[in-house]
This record gives C-alpha cells, sequence and structure tokens, in this order.
C-alpha cells in the first residue's frame, strides 16, 4: 500500500514546500499543473495529493492521506486524536500567531493590560471585547489563560487587519510574519502576546500507520532524507593543506581546540611530493558547524593551515534517523 503525502497547493509555504523537498533529493513530479496529485521519483511507494493547508490537517486526520506538510498553527488550531507532529520544524514558512491592538492604546503594552481593558468595555460600554480571528480555538484558550473573559470572538476571512479601522472588531488575533502589514494597518503587538511559533510542519495519521505497519519502511525512507538534508545545513566539510612533522602532531592542534575537533575528529593524510622535508605537508579534512565556519578557517590559518575550502553538505547521515525513531515511540511501536 502506498503512502499519500498531502502537500500544500497554493499559498505561503506551497513553493517553498516543493523546494524543501527537492533539496532534500524528493523532487515532485507534476505532469499536469491543473492536477492535485503527483508522485514522488525517488520514493515511487508515495502518491502526492495537493491540498490547500487547511484542509491537509482535515485529509491526514481522516486517514486520507498518511503524511502532510502543512503550518504547525493549523496544526494547532485543528487538533484530532489520531493526527500527530512528526516534525515540527522543517526550517521554512516562519511566522506567529499574535495579539494585536490599535496604535491609538498607548497604554496597552502586555496581555495584563489587555485585561483591564476588556473589564473597562464590560463596565462602561456595556459589552465585550470584539476580537477578529480565524484562528477561533486557539484565541478563546489563550484569552481565557490570560484572564480574559469577557471577549466575543469576530470570525473572520480575509484582511482580518483592517477588523478594527472598519469598526466591527476591536483587536485582532492575525499570523504575521514581519508585522508590517499590522503597523500598516495601524496596529501594534502586544508584548507577551505571541500564542503559536510556526513553521512548516509533517503531520501523520497515528491510525493508519498503526493499522498499515508495511508503510513504515517508505516512511523511514522520506525522513532519512528530509533529517539528513536538515543536518546538512547545520555543517560545512574543510580542507586545507598544513605542514607537519606527522599526522598525529597535526591532529593534536586541531582536537585541542573544540570549534576544529569536528565531529569525530579531522582525517589527516600526507601529500606526497618528490622531495623529503623534515616537514611534511599534509591534507586535513573536517567538518564544522556552520555557525563556527569562520572562526574554525582562522584557527586553521593560525596553526598553518593553507589553501582552505569549504563545501556545504547536502546530506549528513547519521547511525539513525531521529524523527523516525521519534515517530515509533509515538505510535508505541
Amino acid at each position: 500500500m502506498n503512502v499519500v503525502l498531502a502537500l500544500p497547493s497554493k499559498g505561503a509555504i506551497a513553493e517553498p514546500t516543493t523546494n524543501f523537498l527537492k533539496d532534500c533529493g524528493l523532487r515532485i513530479h507534476k505532469p499536469n499543473p491543473r492536477q492535485y496529485t503527483g508522485t514522488l521519483p525517488a520514493v515511487p511507494t508515495v502518491d502526492v495529493l495537493f491540498q490547500r493547508v487547511k484542509d491537509i490537517v482535515y485529509k491526514v486526520s481522516d486517514g486520507t492521506a498518511t503524511l502532510g506538510i502543512t503550518g504547525l498553527d493549523v496544526v494547532a488550531e485543528q487538533p484530532h486524536e489520531d493526527l500527530i507532529v512528526v516534525h515540527d520544524a522543517l526550517g521554512y514558512g516562519h511566522c506567529q500567531l499574535l495579539v494585536a491592538v490599535p496604535q491609538t492604546w498607548v497604554d496597552v503594552e502586555t496581555m495584563s493590560d489587555l485585561v483591564d481593558v476588556a473589564l473597562d468595555f464590560r463596565e462602561f460600554k456595556q459589552r465585550n471585547l470584539r476580537v477578529a480571528t480565524t484562528y477561533t480555538n486557539l484565541a478563546r484558550k489563550f484569552l481565557h489563560a490570560a484572564g480574559i473573559h469577557h471577549f466575543t470572538l469576530v470570525k473572520a476571512e480575509g484582511a482580518i487587519e483592517a477588523a478594527p479601522t472598519l469598526g466591527y472588531a476591536d483587536i485582532v488575533i492575525d499570523l504575521t510574519q514581519t508585522g508590517t502589514t499590522l503597523r500598516e494597518n495601524h496596529l501594534k503587538i502586544i508584548e507577551d502576546g505571541v500564542i503559536v511559533d510556526s513553521q512548516a510542519c509533517l503531520i501523520a495519521n497515528k491510525r493508519v500507520l498503526q493499522t498499515n505497519l508495511e508503510m513504515l519502511d517508505t516512511v523511514r525512507v522520506l525522513l532519512e532524507y528530509m533529517d539528513a538534508a536538515l543536518q546538512g545545513r547545520r555543517y560545512y566539510q574543510l580542507t586545507a593543506n598544513i605542514q607537519g612533522k606527522d599526522p598525529d602532531s597535526i591532529a593534536q592542534q586541531l582536537v585541542d581546540n573544540p570549534i576544529t575537533r569536528g565531529l569525530q575528529g579531522p582525517t589527516i593524510a600526507p601529500i606526497y611530493a618528490m622531495n623529503n622535508h623534515e616537514q611534511q605537508w599534509h591534507t586535513l579534512t573536517l567538518t564544522v558547524s556552520s555557525k563556527d565556519l569562520l572562526d574554525a578557517v582562522e584557527y586553521l590559518r593560525k596553526v598553518g593551515g593553507t589553501q582552505t575550502s569549504v563545501v556545504p553538505l547536502s546530506y549528513l547521515f547519521l547511525e539513525e534517523s531521529l524523527t523516525f525513531t521519534k515517530l515509533l515511540a509515538q505510535m508505541e511501536y
């Protein structure tokens, strides 16, 4: 039985999802752009189903799709007992679901301040605070947890940011990447009003996998590719030439520095030349964290390294797919 993978057909994360899978070695084959199905040539046992971001959660929840890539915010808004988050950080589609109020509310900076506003609305205006949002479940839960109980949710579609200006809501709870649209609509973000830090995530139907264990081989292959590609983004492979009496003395200089110790230490090989000198040239190779790249290059220079070349890693396969191991634990398998 093939695994059905639901992917966004449109919206902010549709193209980034296609690019992400391509970077993972999982290019999507979609012969007709108007079709809602496709394949993954690298994994023939996967059928691709294109859906709207919100509908992906429904398709995975009811078992129509085995796996899906969607936004973590959508998953949090529409929880289901059979739905599990396999990977909550695919590294793109970053945004926040948060509370924003009119900029004219100069004394309102925190949720505590908003509690006072809601009470004032109730006492002096004899009505509830009106909140425009499409995330009604998350909004209700967050507001109650913050101590705001007198509110009315105004379910809105489209330009929610304009709701206070148009007069049909007082504040908004909306998704934003940069906050620019909120500011352009004269809204400001509440300091402690972030409800969900969201990005693209991979979800699965737990029940379908538990009753079709033959699918796990296909799922493992997908997760191996994804994990290796995400791990690879975090590292670079460095190659440099360096003089030294022998590989051991060179290696000691490198392992003394945590940055140039690499994942499992450097690989050092002699460079064979016609003329034999006491200080023989060697080539060293090591893998370092992306954030330590320049520090590693500078240290190699300090200890005599030269002609350093740097190659980004497309994949870095660990002893096992940590995401697949986590999935098995979630399945209690």
